[in-house]
């Protein structure tokens, strides 16, 4: 059954079914090619990109806990104009809508982002990742700058993000909201040394379900669910609390044979690939 995943206008996002993998977990479209079928996915959501190229973080980057990992990688990534370059040919073969993810460090740098990622042709939606410690001023700021561009602009929010900023995001004009980036934590290494990252694996769900819940009831945009899916029943308690889609985290890592069985259980035994569209239609006319 189709999802819209954002509010109408714009080029309404519609996805064939309400899976997708969290950013950072299924790469831009090729580096998990033998492991992964992307086209189980709804849609893809990239790997963060920022404006200019990161290094990778040193040292440990994936630390095991008892019910997951935690993960420090820096946000690797080889900077937008090389991304929107590199993987546009990938991006074409594909038959999901791409969602790029984004993280800004600026108003200003959101902004010139947003018109490079408006003329790329196989891109059909943005998702602007907050900082974690954003003022809820800057944070409706940067939506109402990402409101203003021609795709639809999915706003994630941190983790444990207050109810009155989502409703500010949402008020300011947020195409959808993505509850939550994966918490910060912080864990000893093999060597003995305080690692701090983001912690992914079962031990969000219930936290994250509660939040959704609470975000579903205010906000006047879709909010689409984050955090700790390890079966088709954690999925399903998300769009019962009011989500519209899910972002499947470490379990595309640990266990990617299950993305298919939660889509089955999602959208049915046939779903694969996926469609958007809208009046004004995506993908764009040839």
């Amino acid at each position: 059954m189709p999802t819209r995943l954002t509010r109408p206008g714009k080029h309404t996002l519609i996805i064939e079914h309400p899976v997708m993998p969290l950013a950072g977990t299924a790469g831009f479209g090729d580096e998990y090619a033998g492991l992964l079928d992307l086209t189980a996915f709804g849609a893809l959501v990239t790997n963060p990109v920022t404006t200019a190229p990161r290094s990778p973080a040193n040292g440990a980057r994936v630390i095991p806990l008892a019910a997951g990992a935690l993960v420090h990688t820096g946000l690797p990534n080889p900077g937008l104009r090389s991304v929107l370059t590199d993987h546009a040919e990938v991006w074409a073969r594909l038959t999901i809508p791409i969602i790029v993810h984004f993280a800004p460090v600026s108003l200003e740098d959101l902004r010139r982002a947003l018109g490079k990622l408006d003329e790329a042709e196989h891109v059909a939606g943005v998702e602007i990742g907050l900082d974690d410690e954003i003022p809820q001023a800057e944070a409706a700021a940067l939506t109402r700058e990402a409101a203003r561009a021609e795709k639809p602009a999915l706003i994630r929010l941190p983790f444990g993000a207050p109810m009155d900023m989502v409703r500010a995001v949402a008020d300011a004009g947020a195409d959808a909201l993505v509850l939550s980036a994966p918490p910060r934590g912080t864990a000893r290494d093999a060597g003995g040394r305080l690692v701090t990252g983001r912690i992914l694996g079962p031990m969000n769900h219930p936290l994250a379900l509660r939040h959704v819940g609470q975000a579903a009831q205010i906000s006047h945009a879709p909010v689409i669910a984050a955090g700790g899916i390890h079966s088709a029943a954690d999925a399903q308690a998300f769009l019962d609390a009011g989500a519209v889609a899910v972002q499947l985290d470490s379990l595309v890592w640990v266990q990617p044979s299950a993305v298919a069985e939660i889509v089955s259980a999602l959208a049915g035994p046939t779903a694969t690939g996926a469609v958007a569209e809208s009046a004004e239609g995506w993908p764009p006319a040839q």
